[in-house]
């Protein structure tokens, strides 16, 4: 794989100590790993979609109060979270998996392959680990067995987040990060820090990639109704065509990105995904439906974005005759931009480094999908880094394998082993653990 002349600098400018291999974490690890492949493989044979994760609750309440953590359940309706205290003073760490499967049926051949089945929408589907969430949980568990094995000597306090619904509720039904912040996960917790990950194809098994700022995008869903008024096919002159107003909504509101945005700076993108309206070929009807995201890694960029669509949305709807009903954005259906604090950063690349070595730790690309993680730092105004495993077995092209939530998505398992290490001595190194 190549690196780019940054990861280069970055790896360089690390001080000699910090490239040292630390066997103690390795061997942590090690010792935990059959256990923690045995709980993937269970998760992934039994994946449950978002709000319904119910066995894999259990599963999960059930090794942390074996490893003697204090343990809540039921938080955003099936969240999970442990709660494991030193034996000496210091910082307060959260670390965060996502547990649920998606609507998606496998079409991987493997002996735990899923069968399992759920409702979406009203229909029956194939549910899956499509992307990844079933390696996020066990490797955390890993964590957190390595952790408590080290409670005595270990500085401060953890917080594990087995959190539910990432991939986004069902409809009518809240959910994930926002709905643990409403209910109250952080009311006696205030973290100084949140550290999360996820597992992809787009590296290769035994990576990790991280980067300052802006990893993953801000997401926001949009809405608009056209209202025209309808008319026979053969007179349109005699009514007002809400398909022809909103297809020029949908054309007009590409200047945004390519003339309004400075791309220098960072990338935006618009996506109109759904566009319904009419009833027959030869009438005219009274409105349409458009439907899409937007997607962008700087705050002011995304605020200039809506605002422009907006303004598009309503001038072109006006100059057709037409009205429109906006919902840009679409009230809690947005994430904001996955940022990953600069010096928090530097000091998790410097661990990361520590474990893995540094031909291993990568910069990485940033990543137009969307997390719902940064609203739990968000809410405590605490720093948080997200970093990504690499799950692409070594001799497969990153650029053609199945992507995340692919029925074809296929995770190396040695990306249990490379995510549970990166995260304990991230963990490790924050808290201020030192061996006796």
């Amino acid at each position: 794989m190549r690196h780019s002349p940054l990861a280069v600098a970055l790896c360089l400018s690390l001080s000699t100590s910090a490239m040292a291999a630390e066997p103690a974490t390795t061997a942590l690890v090690e010792a935990r790993m059959e256990q923690i492949t045995s709980i993937r493989r269970d998760l992934h044979e039994h994946p449950e979609l978002s709000n319904r994760e119910i066995r894999t609750a259990k599963v999960v309440a059930t090794e942390l109060k074996r490893l003697g953590y204090e343990v809540s359940t039921g938080i955003a309706h099936t969240g999970v979270v442990g709660i494991l205290k030193g034996g000496k003073p210091g910082p307060k760490l959260v670390i965060r998996a996502d547990m649920d499967g998606l609507p998606v049926t496998e079409e991987v051949d493997l002996p735990f392959a899923s069968k399992a089945k759920g409702e979406y929408q009203g229909k029956e589907v194939g549910v899956m680990h499509a992307c990844g969430h079933d390696v996020h949980t066990a490797s955390t568990l890993g964590v957190a067995s390595a952790l408590a094995s080290l409670q005595k000597d270990l500085p401060g306090e953890v917080m594990m987040i087995f959190q539910p619904a990432e991939e986004g509720p069902p409809a009518g039904e809240e959910g994930g990060a926002p709905l643990m912040v409403k209910e109250g996960v952080f009311k006696n917790f205030k973290p100084d820090a949140l550290f999360g990950m996820h597992v992809t194809s787009m590296y290769h098994v035994g990576t990790v990639a991280l980067r300052p700022g802006g990893i993953m995008a801000s997401s926001d869903t949009f809405r608009m109704v056209v209202h025209g008024r309808q008319t026979h096919g053969a007179t349109p002159w005699k009514g007002i065509d809400p398909i022809v107003a909103g297809a020029d909504i949908v054309m007009s509101a590409q200047s945004i990105v390519s003339r309004r945005m400075d791309i220098n700076k960072d990338p935006v993108v618009l996506t109109f995904g759904i566009f319904d309206g009419g009833q027959r070929f030869n009438i005219v009807p009274d409105s349409a439906t458009l439907q899409g995201t937007l997607r962008a890694f700087d705050v002011g960029m995304r605020d200039q974005a809506l605002a422009d669509l907006r303004l598009v949305a309503e001038h072109v709807a006006a100059a057709h005759g037409a009205t429109i009903d906006l919902e840009v954005p679409v009230e809690d259906a947005a994430n904001p931009v996955n940022y990953n604090d600069p010096a928090l950063t530097a000091d998790v690349t410097a661990s990361l480094v520590k474990v893995l070595g540094k031909d291993s730790v990568l910069v990485a690309d940033r990543w137009t999908a969307s997390e719902d993680f940064p609203q739990l730092g968000i809410s405590v105004s605490a720093p948080s880094v997200y970093f990504f495993v690499g799950g692409t077995p070594k001799d497969q092209d990153t650029s053609t394998v199945p992507f995340n939530h692919s029925p074809r998505f296929f995770v190396d398992e040695g990306a249990l082993r490379t995510g549970t290490e990166a995260m304990l001595q991230a963990s490790l190194d924050f808290l201020g653990y030192s061996a006796p």
